[in-house]
């Protein structure tokens, strides 16, 4: 928890000090991988290389255990749980590619047939990495609707949504400035 707290509030070098400190005593377990997961994200933060190694090395890990008998379960890391965190990792390093085919991926694997959602929160982050994509590729209207959707449909942990919010909003001050639908997505995360 002290790795995802200081992830989620911008202390990321704290945070991968405690990923690996957690690693160090939670050795070949699901709580392992989940910490391998927020290493890997708070060094994307930090800009440092070598994230796709680590991200082999998480998935590696998960491949050896047992399918979790409870997947809702925060402390443990199933498939899908996997690829949302490589998502969020893929995204903040610029890999936009790779970024949509996770986001993507957890939207599917996380949507019924009928369309009911299993987990709202994966997918509304799903959704608000495939609008900071549609930024970067010059589709503001896109990227806004996107946006919106996903705040207005994520609302469980308000502290995590609201971090990768902002960086759609970074992204879109930064390629979009003055745009009415900029200050429309501003004012629609501000209400969150």
């Amino acid at each position: 928890m002290t790795a995802w707290f200081a992830l989620t509030q911008g202390r990321f070098r704290q945070a991968v000090d405690a990923a690996q400190r957690g690693q160090a005593v939670a050795q070949s377990s699901s709580v392992h991988v989940q910490l391998i997961a927020q290493e890997a994200k708070a060094k994307a933060r930090l800009g440092e290389a070598g994230l796709s190694t680590l991200l082999a090395t998480g998935k590696e890990m998960l491949d050896r255990l047992p399918y979790p008998d409870r997947p809702d379960n925060h402390f443990k890391v199933d498939p899908a749980k996997w690829d949302y965190h490589a998502m969020d990792v893929h995204r903040i390093a610029g890999d936009d590619e790779l970024a949509t085919q996770y986001a993507t991926t957890v939207i599917d694997d996380n949507t019924s047939p009928d369309g009911s959602e299993f987990s709202p929160m994966r997918i509304a982050e799903s959704r608000i990495t495939l609008g900071i994509m549609a930024g970067r590729a010059g589709d503001l209207e896109q990227a806004v609707e996107l946006g919106k959707t996903g705040l207005r449909n994520g609302r469980q942990s308000k502290v995590q949504l609201l971090m990768v919010a902002g960086e759609l909003d970074r992204e879109l001050r930064d390629r979009f400035r003055g745009e009415g639908l900029v200050i429309e997505f501003e004012e629609t995360l501000r209400a969150v």
